[in-house]
């Protein structure tokens, strides 16, 4: 069965970085896109960003491009999230997900969510 496992999260003060990984495992995953989302507490999932396994094509939401980048290493089916200058307001679970959406930023067209990992941010 499909398993995204996330790892790498945690307690970071403000303005340090962190690398997100989600190991993906179960079935072949090039024709998929993979995806980056956040949910921080009371708010909606968020998009953070994608790429096409094949290809490596990526995509970000506006307001976090140039601070997150988006990757994967497909020998080792892992899809990484580089977070730096993080920010207070960047705490949330962060959440791994693969599928073959028409809109990357849509959560509905991922089929598949890795369990999550939280970051914390202190100020």
């Amino acid at each position: 069965q499909v398993q995204l496992v996330e790892s790498g999260g945690g307690l970071v003060q403000a303005g340090g970085s962190l690398r997100l990984s989600c190991a993906a495992s179960g079935r072949t995953f090039s024709s998929y896109t993979m995806g980056w989302f956040r949910q921080a507490p009371g708010k909606e999932r968020e998009f953070v960003a994608a790429i096409r396994w094949s290809g490596g094509l990526t995509f970000y939401t506006d307001s976090l491009k140039g601070r997150f980048t988006i990757s994967r290493d497909s020998a080792k089916s892992t899809v990484y999230l580089q977070a730096n200058s993080l920010k207070p307001e960047d705490t949330a679970v962060y959440y791994c997900a693969a599928g073959t959406p028409i809109g990357t930023s849509n959560p509905l067209g991922y089929n598949y969510w890795g369990q999550g990992t939280q970051v914390t941010v202190s100020s």
